[in-house]
């Protein structure tokens, strides 16, 4: 909708994947840094790590449409959790293979076939692992088998690994990958986009789609987008295109920081109506956990609790506004449900616990009390008595 509105060729802001709109920020720039130079070695693993929507499949869109087919073959796997022979039987289906029989012995057979053949055709292979976090320790541990194909000195396969942060936990820590560690050759871990880049990206995206200054955005729009966002670009995507939405159904052609604003406010979860039992006392009913900002992950500071007397049963019942037999049949707590009889019963054991605990340190306090007074009334006496003992030797000497 907001497309033809402002005239775009297509959605810029598309959450699907798509390396056409591939924005080289600080971090991918480094990403790639990584990958050129893990590339040139020819063997070993390369390891990138991201949080999600950190742009790490838009990173393998970009290295595929980058790479010259005459020199290197290679091949994308969206893992999933699968075991060690069901990851070579997709392995060979990536690469177009049909091994002669569906056991292990077949399929590694097919794979180190296609291997010599496309070394001795003057191209290296390459595999690429998304989603790499999903795998099993066992099928990672059968990805390194793989790089142990050889042709003389030379590798036959080499392998990109793409992984949430915790692949990277378990490459590190998991003691069955101690082999696989020590062929990781290159790792990076993508980081959100800085402040500064966000400005670009989004007016890059844009005119790779026919924007032409409509609608014309303040310089506030971009930090406000910020602000919600983190700059991690896929949270970046979802709302500068709900923002455009936005214009678009109120007709506006210039947009500041106060429409990210009004978009975040509309995308934040609204708090469910309270339950008929949390409503009938806020000392009976359970603390609410804070409700997580989707755009920035900060949690709300709530107001501090009242803790209110235990209310008896009768008290509670005064309270309920009157109800038809029908509805309390089905309500789902009722008044003389146990759970609520419970939770006033250990309400009241608690206050009760803290009122001998509050009357115990009033004692204690009056003790001393008197104490301090008895010792501050002997202060005294001994200092009046110090002080007539020279005046009394005065007059003897006189």
């Amino acid at each position: 909708m907001y497309d033809s509105f402002y005239g775009f060729e297509a959605r810029p802001f598309q959450l699907t994947p798509d390396a056409r709109f591939w924005f080289e920020s600080a971090t991918h720039r480094t990403a790639m840094s990584y990958l050129a130079y893990g590339l040139a070695q020819g063997e070993g693993f390369i390891v990138v790590t991201g949080e999600v929507g950190a742009g790490k499949t838009t990173l393998v869109g970009h290295v595929m449409g980058a790479i010259d087919p005459a020199r290197l073959t290679a091949a994308r796997l969206v893992s999933t959790n699968v075991g060690a022979e069901d990851l070579l039987r997709l392995t060979a289906d990536a690469f177009g293979l049909a091994p002669s029989a569906p056991g292990k012995a077949a399929v590694m057979a097919s794979l180190e076939a296609f291997f010599h053949d496309e070394a001795r055709a003057g191209r290296r292979v390459l595999l690429i692992v998304d989603e790499a976090q999903n795998l099993p320790v066992a099928s990672l541990e059968e990805l390194r088998m793989l790089s142990n194909f050889q042709l003389g000195n030379q590798s036959l396969v080499q392998l990109f690994l793409l992984g949430q942060p915790e692949f990277r936990a378990t490459i590190d820590h998991a003691p069955e990958l101690e082999q696989l560690r020590q062929r990781v050759i290159a790792n990076h871990h993508l980081e959100a986009m800085l402040p500064e880049e966000i400005e670009p990206y989004i007016i890059h995206r844009l005119t790779l789609v026919g924007w032409n200054a409509d609608p014309v955005l303040a310089p506030s729009f971009y930090d406000a987008v910020y602000a919600a966002t983190d700059g991690v670009p896929r949270r970046v995507n979802l709302l500068v295109g709900r923002v455009l939405l936005h214009g678009a159904v109120e007709e506006q052609h210039e947009l500041d920081g106060d429409d990210v604003r009004t978009v975040v406010a509309d995308m934040a979860p609204q708090s469910a109506a309270p339950t008929h039992a949390a409503a009938i006392s806020p000392a009976a009913a359970a603390p609410v956990a804070p409700e997580m900002t989707p755009a920035t992950g900060a949690v709300p500071i709530t107001p501090p609790v009242t803790v209110a007397p235990p209310a008896t049963a009768a008290a509670v019942a005064a309270r309920v506004e009157p109800q038809s037999p029908a509805a309390l049949t089905h309500a789902p707590l009722s008044i003389a449900d146990p759970r609520i009889e419970r939770q006033l019963a250990e309400r009241a054991e608690q206050i009760a616990a803290l009122q001998r605990r509050v009357a115990d340190l009033e004692s204690r306090t009056a003790e001393q009390d008197v104490a301090i007074r008895r010792v501050l009334a002997l202060l005294i006496d001994w200092a009046e008595r110090d002080s007539d003992a020279p005046m009394v030797a005065r007059g003897r000497a006189a």
